[in-house]
Formats: C-alpha cells, sequence, structure tokens
C-alpha cells in the first residue's frame, strides 16, 4: 500500500471517487473540477491510498484555518473501498493526516465520525484520539 498527496487530478482519480464517495455518503462524488480546487486549495490537502493491487483504495481530506486561537486542523471525509477494508488502509490515511497536521503546526487535530462507523471509531480511540464532549451544531446551506 501506497499513501500519496496527488500533484494532479486525472480520470483515475475521479473514478475512484464515484465509486468512494457513495460508500461514505449519500452527497454526490467531486467531478474532476471540485477535485483540483481542492487539491490547489491552501486550506486542504488530499490524501489517497493505492493497495498493493494498483487501485485507489481510499482517501482522507486534511483541512486547517487560522483564527486567533490558534492553526486548527479537521480530518474530512475518509473512505476506504468495502475491498479493501481491514488492511490498514484507514490506519495510515490518518496516520498521514497526523503527520501533515503537525508539519503544519496545527496545535490539536479533529474529527467527527457517526456512531454505526464502530470499526472507525475504534481506530480513532487507538490512534490517540480522544472524545470530545461537545454540541456540534450544523446549518444546512
Amino acid at each position: 500500500m501506497q499513501i500519496y498527496e496527488p500533484v494532479h487530478i486525472d480520470m483515475e482519480i475521479v473514478s475512484a471517487f464515484a465509486r468512494l464517495m457513495p460508500q461514505l455518503s449519500e452527497l454526490p462524488a467531486p467531478d474532476q473540477n471540485a477535485l483540483e480546487a481542492m487539491m490547489t486549495s491552501d486550506s486542504c490537502r488530499l490524501f489517497l491510498a493505492r493497495a498493493d493491487d494498483g487501485q485507489i483504495a481510499g482517501s482522507a481530506a486534511l483541512g486547517f484555518y487560522r483564527t486567533p486561537s490558534g492553526l486548527h486542523a479537521w480530518i474530512e471525509d475518509v473512505v476506504v473501498d468495502q475491498a479493501y477494508r481491514r488492511q490498514g488502509i484507514g490506519e495510515a490515511l490518518i496516520l498521514a493526516t497526523i503527520r501533515s497536521a503537525r508539519e503544519l503546526g496545527a496545535h490539536s487535530l479533529s474529527l467527527t465520525s457517526r456512531p454505526a462507523r464502530q470499526a472507525a471509531n475504534r481506530l480513532y480511540l487507538r490512534l490517540g484520539f480522544v472524545q470530545w464532549e461537545t454540541n456540534l451544531y450544523r446549518l444546512p446551506l
């Protein structure tokens, strides 16, 4: 397995997101323009996992932003293809985001995960994440 940050978006990556995103969310998969905008953003890093058979097997995004209290980092949209789960790919993706957040100088790294994603929640706890008691509010726009 290889974890990497793509340097350009090609049709293989677009196709991989078309396959991966329905396994994560009901939202539509990003098209090439959306992926390129994300990849070239100063506030986001995209990580892909390539399995030993050459297929893109997973992805994770690391977003970051600065406020008066410092640099914040947030992991979003972690997904591993069902066919490749339980092979350490999710862990490798999360470890890559942790390294990147440290390199950027973030003081903490946050993520959310639905309770139904039991394996993912166990992984986050095992990697040192602490469940934070808070109220998360969201305004759909």
